[in-house]
């Protein structure tokens, strides 16, 4: 028997229709591209995002179309992602920070037809542009007074599209399966895959984002999306927002501490999302000029796990929560939330820090599980390693084109290539990458939890941890800090900060102090490009 309910399809267009019916006053502010502080509403962005699929269908953009955008955090980019998604098109959005090579790739790839950009990539368009056969027209997101000079071949004004094109079409009226976003891994090992999100994955993330032990957005919050809209979505805000009609602050093209500070101030944001680079570069600008946050009271960091250092200057200096999350594209992104159970949250704030360190619990919707090599389920116990294994109605069965074959295992979980410990009050923490764990005498050393520690040195700016060849050990760990400026390079000062924070064994057998330790496209430290800068390197200890 089945039930007797309506078949509401769960497609994305109904968010922005629901932010414009219920919230259409609610403002979208923007750093704009071009300079000045823009402000617009949700009743304006969907009666704009309407003109954009206009002339997408004028442009003969079908469903399953793959239009991409190459665009900062601002309202414009916000328009083009509903008016793209709400003819059932595809909106691909290109990580600017990819090698030119790889944007290539993944354009051809995805055989976009239409790019809609900001001003800054342009010049990045002239030159890769001509490698992918597949575009037929570029959008450059400015009005007539602002458009650049360009060598590309079909150049359209934003602003000018919408001037000429009409409000009046009908968003849906399809399946909710249908492909709604397409987002590429960051290309780590091998080259990029695409992740293909339905209306259907990308409408019940939301949900999960909703929930109060996710973003839990209200229309009362104030959001300021540091993380950018090619990364996963924005970690979902770019839709939690719309939906729960909450305030958006949209930082453009600056994401330096000054920039971030004044928006926070000016706006009253209440809440904020970050990888750590970014909110180390504001607590910086902070502390240099003894400043305070006087609205916001969370902020959620994400993309690498978080320093206990930068989770007690929050709380400590400027009374702010931090909540850690953990996600992947694959996820769509969200997968675990470091929120405090109430017993853990009963506890003095010095023993939380126990768990606020890890990447936390899955909210409903997310399942989760450990797993040896074997194939065999591993205890929940906080101290026994496995691959963590996820599962979902927002995560991926197969990457776009089937790059990679199959990707589930016979129970139907992906494999996120992390190496993880669950605890008896579920909260899960990643030990390494399966990649980058450090495989010492037969035992694993977690890289990441001795980055964690080192970076909480006053001197050190960014510390990461890679594995050297060791003729008896197999490998061992070596500590590669970049040091703050004007700071003293001393190995030992570094090591016995560690002293009695790790396991005798797990001590590093040396530190080596780099000019720069590179990010990837996400913000991550890039270990694969830190290895091969280190491939010459050997051990002291390994003669």
């Amino acid at each position: 028997m089945l039930g007797l309910m309506q078949d509401w399809p769960l497609t994305v267009d109904k968010i922005l229709d629901h932010a414009k019916n219920w919230h259409p006053n609610r403002e979208v502010v923007t750093r704009s591209v071009e300079g000045p502080i823009e402000r617009t509403t949700y009743g304006a962005i969907h009666a704009r995002a309407k003109r954009v699929s206009n002339a997408l269908k004028a442009w003969g953009v079908q469903p399953g179309d793959r239009v991409a955008t190459l665009a900062w955090n601002t309202a414009d980019h916000i328009e083009t992602w509903y008016g793209i998604m709400g003819i059932g098109a595809v909106c691909h959005t290109l990580n600017p920070r990819l090698f030119p090579e790889q944007l290539v790739y993944i354009i051809n790839h995805a055989g976009d037809r239409i790019i809609f950009v900001d001003l800054t990539f342009v010049p990045l368009l002239d030159a890769i542009l001509p490698h992918c056969p597949s575009v037929e027209r570029v959008v450059v997101m400015t009005d007539p007074d602002h458009m650049p000079q360009t060598k590309l071949p079909v150049v359209e004004c934003y602003e000018t599209v919408l001037e000429q094109s009409s409000e009046d079409i009908e968003w849906g009226g399809f399946d909710e399966q249908t492909a709604c976003g397409l987002c590429y891994t960051s290309g780590t090992t091998g080259n990029p895959k695409g992740v293909l999100y339905s209306h259907r994955s990308n409408f019940i993330h939301t949900l999960l984002g909703l929930q109060s032990t996710v973003l839990g957005a209200t229309p009362k919050e104030v959001i300021l999306p540091v993380v950018p809209m090619f990364h996963a979505n924005a970690w979902g805000i770019a839709f939690g927002g719309p939906a729960a009609g909450s305030k958006l602050v949209m930082p453009g093209a600056r994401m330096d501490g000054p920039a971030i500070y004044e928006l926070l101030e000016t706006e009253g944001v209440t809440f904020s999302a970050a990888v750590p680079t970014v909110w180390q570069g504001l607590l910086n600008h902070l502390r240099e000029n003894k400043l305070k946050l006087s609205t916001v009271t969370r902020v959620l960091i994400g993309g690498a796990a978080v320093p206990e250092s930068m989770i007690r200057a929050f709380h400590d200096e400027f009374g702010v929560e931090v909540l850690q999350g953990w996600g992947m594209t694959e996820t769509s992104p969200i997968g675990t939330l470091s929120n405090m159970t109430p017993e853990l949250a009963a506890l003095p704030f010095e023993e939380q820090l126990k768990w606020r360190i890890k990447q936390g619990t899955p909210p409903l919707g997310v399942e989760l599980k450990l797993k040896n090599y074997a194939g065999q389920e591993m205890p929940h116990d906080g101290s026994t390693y496995g691959r963590l294994m996820i599962k979902g109605p927002t995560i991926a069965r197969a990457y776009f084109r089937d790059e990679g074959g199959e990707i589930l295992d016979n129970e139907g979980f992906f494999d996120t290539g992390d190496v993880s410990t669950i605890d008896d009050h579920g909260f899960m923490q990643i030990t390494d990458r399966a990649k980058d764990v450090i495989k010492s005498g037969g035992e694993w050393i977690s890289s990441i939890e001795i980055e964690n520690l080192a970076v909480g040195h006053p001197k050190v700016a960014l510390a990461a941890v890679i594995g050297a060849a060791h003729p008896k050990w197999d490998e061992r760990p070596v500590l590669l800090i970049k040091l703050k400026d004007g700071e003293a390079e001393d190995k030992q000062e570094h090591l016995d900060f560690l002293q009695g924070k790790i396991a005798k064994w797990w001590m590093p057998d040396d530190v080596v102090f780099l000019a720069d330790i590179p990010l990837g496209a996400t913000g991550k430290i890039d270990k694969k490009l830190l290895r091969e800068q280190m491939k010459d390197y050997r051990l002291p200890t390994a003669g």
